[in-house]
């Protein structure tokens, strides 16, 4: 794919490995996979949707139990999970011979700014609720994988077990 850029910034150890935008932000990162990339400016991920359907979503991907893989073979689900995080479709691209890529951005995940993926927050009827009502929504780790916020962040300083509620 000749629109693409891989990124090598890593993602900071207060983002939880497992949760879907940190093994998105890995896979997007991650020269091993040519079926998605960065943009040229770094703001938008393109996938070539058949290649990441073979590389990525294929049965035999998803057994070989990789920590970046999607418990999903079908591409819907995977693009179900994007809106679910604030993703929004982009203009499609094009490579020089008019191949056609899906496109997709989110203002809280750029190539040169990992922290921000800290930011995404799974859009629920709960969490929308929240958000219109100006609440933050704060973000629980799955049990067996703690973080300690530091002093001065809005999240405490407690360590939190769960999951986004």
């Amino acid at each position: 794919m000749g629109l693409c850029v891989v990124g090598l910034n890593s993602l900071p150890d207060s983002i939880n490995p497992s949760n879907f935008p940190a093994k998105l932000w890995r896979l997007v990162n991650n020269p091993a996979y040519n079926a998605i990339c960065w943009d040229h400016q770094g703001e938008v991920i393109v996938i070539d949707q058949q290649l990441f359907e073979k590389q990525i979503l294929s049965p035999s991907a998803i057994t070989a139990g990789s920590a970046d893989s999607f418990k999903t073979t079908n591409f819907s689900s995977f693009v179900r999970q994007l809106n679910l995080y604030g993703f929004k479709k982009a203009d499609p691209q094009q490579d020089l011979d008019g191949k056609e890529y899906q496109s997709f951005y989110n203002p809280n995940f750029k190539r040169d700014q990992p922290e921000l993926v800290a930011r995404l927050r799974r859009l629920t009827v709960d969490n929308k609720a929240k958000l219109q009502a100006g609440l933050n929504i704060k973000c629980r780790s799955p049990s067996g994988y703690q973080r300690l916020y530091p002093d001065g962040d809005d999240r405490g300083t407690s360590m939190r077990r769960g999951k986004c509620y």
